[in-house]
């Protein structure tokens, strides 16, 4: 079976550097393929955002539903459904990513699914607001049978991106400080069962030391593993 490396990290952290630098490098030597796992709500928002006439307006529509659907009294029906398709978006994208690692393809994975921690990082979309009655109740248990599925398939090597708050925010100034400080906090819980290597990489030294480390991560992993 093709290596499979996560790259997790929370925003800001250079998932999509160290992915496109570890990309260039396999690229030498074998077939590989970066996949972006996510969900990609924001990218669609921002899309959505700039379309003529509509778009601000649309974008305003979306942004009030992922609030109220944080609120206390949980997603409306349509909200749930909303998020439960951002969750099979996902899971077609895992397939697709399985698929080509079963035909010999190397993958680094952006932002890979995971369980430890429900409310945020690339968690099931059901963590992070109520969902124990409705319609969003049946929803977050088919949606959480998809998230063990998907972790199941364990990657070889995680890279676990760490990076400081005002380094992120550097990168990522449209973000919410206090917010990308909880996600920074919250990478250590990422362990994926505690069965997966993990490699730990702070991503505040330059970035030649971080593709020079992170490369080096990968090269043990694959010297590991059978020929």
């Amino acid at each position: 079976m093709a290596p499979l490396i996560a790259i997790v990290g929370s925003d800001g952290s250079g998932k999509s550097t160290v992915g496109q630098a570890l990309l260039e490098w396999m690229g030498e030597q074998r077939p590989a393929m970066l996949c972006h796992l996510g969900k990609q709500s924001g990218n669609l928002g921002r899309a959505i955002g700039r379309m003529p006439m509509i778009g601000r307006r649309m974008d305003r529509t979306i942004q009030k539903t992922v609030k109220d659907a944080g609120s206390r009294k949980g997603p409306s029906p349509i909200a749930a459904l909303a998020i439960y398709a951002f969750s099979l978006r996902r899971l077609r994208r895992f397939r697709r990513m399985l698929a080509m690692r079963r035909q010999g393809i190397a993958i680094l994975a952006d932002r890979f699914p995971q369980l430890d921690v429900p409310d945020g990082l690339d968690g099931p979309g059901f963590g992070k607001v109520r969902h124990d009655r409705g319609i969003a109740r049946t929803l977050a248990v088919r949606e959480q049978k998809h998230f063990e599925w998907m972790t199941a398939h364990a990657p070889d090597l995680v890279i676990r991106l760490h990076v400081d708050v005002e380094t992120a925010m550097l990168r990522k100034p449209d973000h919410d400080p206090a917010a990308l400080a909880k996600k920074i906090a919250r990478i250590s819980d990422l362990r994926f069962g505690g069965t997966v290597p993990i490699v730990d990489i702070d991503t505040s030294q330059p970035l030649a030391i971080v593709v020079a480390e992170a490369k080096a991560a990968v090269a043990a992993m694959l010297e590991r593993q059978p020929a």
